[in-house]
């Protein structure tokens, strides 16, 4: 109970921001001239992630994003276990934008059994017109609660060393209507590490892109540099590569990557496999998006 406790109170911070950064957001808009000779660039990615991470495209005002994430276990296992077909982990998710800059989301994986939720705002966006913009500026604040029993081995799991946070600034850009590329400065707070080697604060830089192949098919990639990670092993890095096929209100996507967790704290923090010798796990994401508001 005193875990849910303070992942609601995560929450209501995250809540409680919402009023002062969407007025920032229309401020700064309207310092640019966001007028009807000004126009926001869009699509830049078919889908408000890449594959792991947030990516710079927002939903519209009044849409929810149902989305399923789904990752089978590595392909370097063998026929035995069907090239990691026979395992699986997942993440199941709902996404919803206030409005169209502002967009909150909550979701829940198998790996750790881990909670999830974020508030997600847009800044600043790329535009066009008699005062563009060159790139666009998006904030993702999160908090994750690890539901497992018994998650640490040598001390008590209590409500706060449950918790773990983080925080992302995306500077992306849709260069053409075929390329797009962004980074993504990124510092997760996990409240308790059970190796003291480990570092409660990491920081990373997330590195994403997306290049269209066709009207419905585009190659995307994220990869994410951890600064402080112990081990100091780059091979540990996140690194996905993947195709978006659009189908109408659908946006689904093939993948592989040596991650098994789908938040930020999950496939920054812990271990990862080595991409480049077979520990890589195949997996598809899912969306799909309902108009449940009114467009305004």
């Amino acid at each position: 109970m005193k875990s849910a406790r303070h992942f609601l109170f995560s929450l209501l911070f995250l809540w409680s921001a919402i009023p002062i950064l969407s007025a920032q957001d229309d401020d700064l808009l309207s310092l640019l001239g966001a007028d009807e000779s000004t126009d926001l660039v869009r699509n830049a990615f078919k889908s408000p992630r890449v594959i792991n991470g947030h990516s710079m495209e927002m939903l519209r005002a009044g849409v929810l994003d149902f989305r399923i994430l789904h990752r089978f276990g590595p392909v370097n296992q063998g026929f035995y276990d069907l090239f990691g077909l026979d395992q699986a982990s997942m993440r199941i998710g709902f996404d919803y934008a206030l409005t169209d800059g502002v967009t909150l989301g909550v979701g829940r994986s198998t790996a750790k059994k881990e909670l999830d939720a974020f508030a997600k705002f847009r800044i600043l966006g790329q535009s066009t017109g008699v005062k563009p913009f060159p790139v666009s500026l998006i904030w993702v604040s999160g908090v994750t609660n690890n539901g497992l029993k018994t998650p640490f081995s040598a001390v008590e799991a209590n409500a706060t060393r449950r918790l773990a946070y983080y925080h992302e600034l995306i500077i992306g850009r849709k260069f053409s209507e075929a390329f797009s590329l962004q980074i993504s400065p990124t510092v997760v707070h996990q409240n308790f590490v059970e190796n003291e080697l480990a570092p409660n604060d990491l920081v990373a830089l997330g590195i994403g892109g997306r290049i269209k192949l066709s009207k419905r098919m585009a190659f995307v990639w994220d990869y994410g540099l951890a600064l402080n990670r112990y081990p100091e092993d780059a091979s540990l890095n996140p690194l996905s590569v993947g195709l978006d096929i659009e189908t109408g209100g659908h946006v689904f996507q093939l993948h592989f990557s040596n991650s098994t967790g789908m938040n930020e704290r999950a496939f920054l923090a812990d271990p990862n496999g080595d991409f480049f010798d077979g520990d890589i796990r195949f997996g598809f994401n899912l969306s799909r998006v309902f108009q449940i508001a009114k467009k305004p």
